[in-house]
């Protein structure tokens, strides 16, 4: 009997054991709870000429970083440069400083991102309307580029088809190749529709302040339309504010650019060729959140949506129906192949 007790026993301690055991193991195997959350991705941005509130290029690329911010809860940062000319001090600063991505917005970062890309292979660069300076692109660089001569194809036909002068211009901005994919574009489409229309064309000038120069851009666009054009594309930027401006003083026409600039001058702005700057930002940005970042050129156009042109209800007073859908079907010309746009 004494030996069945403690049998009894030893199994009842056993048991205890193992139950205590059970309850214990795990707690042991968890993980301490973190008290604090992951690092957040970080992106770093550095503007291009003309700045935030340029209503135009810059404010897209603002809107891609917000979105990223909001919706992939990344860190932002964003700088400056007073004139363009310390933008590699930028892209510097903010590499060093150990963001993630590190953005240039422009054309003219483009060999400053070559240089800090190489300078910090760790870091993610990405550079909006990039053109390569050489044959080799760094790994850790992307080019987000797009096919502005398509859509500038399409509003250059609008222009065609709603002018009544048959005198339509362009003003450009910086006189660089990028810019003249524009100029190159819309006047293929004006010609397109209208072979007897006469096409005027000026640049603000050769340095990177062409794009802030909104008085030269009045100036410019003011000859234009003393000389008898009724419609102006302005690929400027900032400059563009200046082209508007003489635009609603006349009571003519105005392209916009890049962003929808309807509301700069609801009397006047007939459309805007946009490119999707938004999306390109925010599409590498996510790239850098999901592990999956990679360096090469990145190329929108009208198949991809990353061009196109604005109709909506806001300018539908001034956009007829069949300009739309005239416009619409030659956009579609273009992705099939039928046309070829010129870029130079």
């Amino acid at each position: 009997m004494r030996s069945w007790r403690i049998v009894a026993a030893l199994v009842v301690v056993n048991v205890v054991l193992l139950v205590v055991g059970a309850a214990v193991a795990p707690t042991r195997a968890r993980p301490a709870p973190r008290t604090t959350d992951a690092p957040r991705v970080r992106i770093g941005l550095v503007f291009d000429v003309g700045g935030r509130d340029d209503r135009s290029f810059n404010d897209a690329a603002w809107l891609g970083l917000e979105r990223a911010r909001r919706e992939l809860g990344v860190e932002i940062r964003t700088l400056e440069p007073s004139d363009g000319a310390d933008r590699e001090a930028g892209l510097r600063q903010l590499a060093a400083d150990g963001v993630d991505l590190v953005i240039g917005v422009g054309f003219i970062f483009s060999g400053d991102l070559e240089r800090m890309a190489r300078a910090f292979p760790n870091v993610a660069f990405a550079g909006v309307d990039y053109a390569p300076t050489g044959d080799v692109i760094p790994p850790n660089l992307a080019g987000l580029r797009f096919r502005e001569h398509e859509g500038s194809f399409v509003v250059g036909a609008i222009a065609g088809m709603t002018t009544r002068s048959h005198i339509v211009g362009f003003v450009g901005g910086m006189k660089i190749p990028l810019i003249r994919k524009f100029e190159a574009g819309y006047i293929a489409g004006v010609k397109h529709v209208c072979p007897d229309c006469r096409v005027f064309s000026a640049y603000a000038g050769t340095e990177p302040k062409a794009f802030a120069d909104p008085t030269m851009g009045q100036e410019l666009a003011e000859a234009q339309f003393e000389g008898g054009a009724d419609v102006i594309f302005h690929a400027s930027g900032k400059t563009g504010a200046g082209v508007i401006a003489a635009a609603k003083a006349r009571g003519r026409r105005v392209i916009g650019v890049d962003s929808d600039q309807h509301h700069q001058a609801p009397c006047c702005v007939l459309t805007s060729m946009v490119k999707q700057v938004d999306v390109a930002v925010f599409d590498v940005i996510a790239d850098v959140v999901a592990h999956r970042f990679h360096g090469g050129l990145r190329e929108l156009g009208l198949v991809d949506d990353g061009v196109g042109f604005v109709a909506n209800a806001d300018n539908a007073a001034l956009l007829p129906p069949e300009v739309v859908a005239r416009a619409r079907a030659l956009a579609a010309e273009v992705i099939a192949g039928r046309i070829v746009v010129p870029s130079q």
